[in-house]
């Protein structure tokens, strides 16, 4: 996986700069993840497509950052750094797990006070703020964190069986278990833009009716795409989700709904 591109922006890099892009993707990753976890899909992405990816503190080039505890928070420090490099180009923000709820508390963010909406929501992997989903991985020793991490196989292997790289995620992943696990909205918190909800047809955690929930969240277009495999079914089907991606953005420049 690539390290962190430079970026004069303390919360999101760039690894694949397109200046002239027409459009820019802004990635928000899961509990435990980094902005290298939108790497591959940046590289897959369409020259007409700039992904930003945050980069959360508490990891990799940020680890001697303290570790934000809310999704609110994390919203509000991408919001902070996010209207100036998105500015005079249409954006979507795309967020997986954790990143699904960050991007939203985002997005409501950016309507209610930003230079310029979101033209469209992509949630992946992630239940609807209002739907109750505490499971208190946050409370388990660090045996009971590593078992959550091989059940959703989405961390590489090597991590999990090395001590010394398990020490430094560890702590990180518990801070943001607890802010994924302690989300939850009401009904009436909604986006106006259009919502796109990703899921795993075999995700444990996540149920298809608890990702069908997001469209009571929005009072624009909502689509819904379920593809096969887990939590991680982003990384099984990543040419789907960049086609979807770019056919969503794409649509915003024409007459007419972006999903129905």
């Amino acid at each position: 996986m690539a390290p962190p591109a430079p970026s004069k922006s303390s919360w999101f890099r760039t690894f694949h700069p397109r200046p002239q892009a027409r459009f820019t993707l802004v990635c928000l990753p899961y509990a435990g993840g980094s902005a290298s976890a939108f790497f591959s899909l940046s590289r897959r992405l369409p020259a007409d497509v700039e992904v930003l990816a945050a980069q959360y503190p508490g990891r990799q080039d940020r680890l001697r950052e303290p570790c934000l505890e809310t999704v609110p928070d994390l919203a509000r420090g991408a919001f902070d750094e996010l209207g100036a490099l998105v500015a005079g180009r249409p954006f979507a923000l795309f967020g997986h797990s954790l990143g699904g709820a960050v991007a939203f508390e985002l997005a409501r963010l950016l309507e209610r006070g930003g230079p310029a909406a979101p033209c469209a929501l992509f949630v992946s992997g992630r239940r609807a703020p209002s739907v109750e989903g505490d499971r208190g991985v946050r409370f388990r020793d660090d045996e009971g964190l590593v078992d959550e991490l091989r059940e959703l196989e989405g961390t590489d292997s090597r991590v999990l069986d090395e001590p010394e790289l398990l020490r430094l995620v560890l702590p990180t992943l518990r801070a943001d278990y607890g802010a994924a696990e302690t989300h939850r909205t009401g009904a009436d918190a909604v986006v106006a833009g259009p919502v796109v909800a990703l899921a795993g047809d075999r995700d444990p955690h996540v149920g298809l009716d608890e990702v069908e929930a997001w469209r009571g969240h929005t009072t624009g277009a909502f689509e819904m795409k379920v593809f096969p495999g887990g939590h991680f079914f982003l990384t099984d089907h990543e040419p789907e989700i960049a086609a979807l991606v770019t056919d969503t953005l794409h649509a915003t420049l024409r007459p007419g709904p972006v999903a129905g």
